[in-house]
């Protein structure tokens, strides 16, 4: 899939704080983001994972009576695609004006309340609360944010590792194409639980896990910042993972010109960033690894890396971006975007 598709909106949440603004500032100040600890007990002893959690701040979480229960996950992603889509077209949606399709893309879900409503079932379920159990679903949260923007139009959540976001984009210019909707949020989020942040820790003790959710608006027409190609993902059961994320290299029109930035999908971990840096090691351009800031949000980390892109091109710093995002365990995937001011 290529050009005629512009993204006109962002939205982020992220261990940097509430909003694009400071995930932005982040990133541009390469800030170290303090981590906390997580903490479960195992036996006797208590076992502690370092991750970099979002702020707390419930006075950022959208007003909506769908979101009283909701777990993390559903608060980062509604904050987010609430920022992309903003205030006049969310009032066109609930108008009936515009047809916003909904597109959720993660790795892990709402494991939070998994985690509650099935511990309480093992300790008794005749107590195991019923108000927990829809939270618990993978396509809670893309329910949630369809509700409150009162959307009819197609609305689905994908599962798969980061790179799917870049599924999820070209999955919503079809349905552009269509004209199933006449724009889509495309949303990528997360949260932090024990269980995914020490399963990913088992790749490397250097990771560091996190949460958040990042969000765009994608709708025709030729706005500032459009996309400019977006080529199929190479599956690693077919190529392995070194050669997939070279095949992806090989098919972004992208020259090292200094007015195109690379962000790419490192975590500064090697035995995950080796396939990546391999493909990418003749770049000497600039070079954004949001990862690296903001720690590794899985599921929701190529929907920041998307936004970091927009952004950088609407900054007018840069008039191309290239996304690079070398999943951890399912594909390889990238996109090009242009600016046209």
């Amino acid at each position: 899939m290529s050009a005629g598709l512009a993204i006109t909106g962002t939205g982020a949440v992220t261990s940097a704080g509430w909003g694009v603004a400071a995930m932005m500032e982040a990133l541009d100040s390469a800030a170290v983001i303090p981590v906390s600890l997580l903490e479960r007990a195992l036996g006797d002893s208590v076992v502690q994972t370092p991750v970099r959690r979002v702020p707390l701040a419930a006075a950022n979480t959208p007003k909506s009576a769908r979101l009283r229960r909701v777990s993390p996950i559903s608060r980062f992603a509604a904050a987010a695609a609430m920022e992309a889509l903003g205030a006049e077209r969310a009032a066109e949606s609930l108008a009936g004006r515009l047809r916003v399709g909904v597109i959720f893309t993660l790795t892990n879900g709402c494991v939070n309340y998994s985690n509650r409503f099935f511990g309480e079932v093992l300790a008794d379920p005749a107590l195991a609360s019923p108000i927990l159990f829809p939270e618990t679903v993978f396509n809670a949260p893309s329910s949630h944010i369809s509700a409150m923007i009162g959307s009819g139009s197609p609305n689905d959540t994908m599962l798969g590792d980061e790179s799917a976001y870049l599924t999820g984009i070209d999955l919503a210019a079809e349905w552009i194409a269509r004209g199933d909707v006449d724009g889509c949020l495309v949303i990528g989020a997360e949260e932090t639980d024990w269980l995914s942040a020490e399963a990913l820790c088992l790749y490397s003790k250097d990771h560091v896990p996190s949460e958040g959710a990042g969000a765009i608006y994608l709708e025709p027409g030729a706005w500032p910042v459009r996309i400019h190609h977006l080529p199929d993902p190479v599956p690693y059961p077919f190529r392995g993972r070194i050669a997939a994320a070279r095949d992806i290299r090989q098919a972004l029109p992208a020259d090292d010109d200094g007015q195109t930035v690379l962000v790419d999908s490192r975590a500064g971990v090697w035995r995950s960033d080796r396939a990546e840096t391999l493909a990418w090691r003749a770049w000497s351009g600039p070079r954004w690894s949001p990862k690296r800031v903001l720690g590794d949000s899985m599921g929701a980390a190529c929907a920041l890396q998307v936004v970091a892109a927009v952004e950088a091109l609407k900054s007018g710093v840069f008039t191309q971006a290239v996304v690079s995002a070398t999943g951890s365990n399912q594909q390889a995937a990238g996109m090009v975007l242009r600016s046209s001011v």
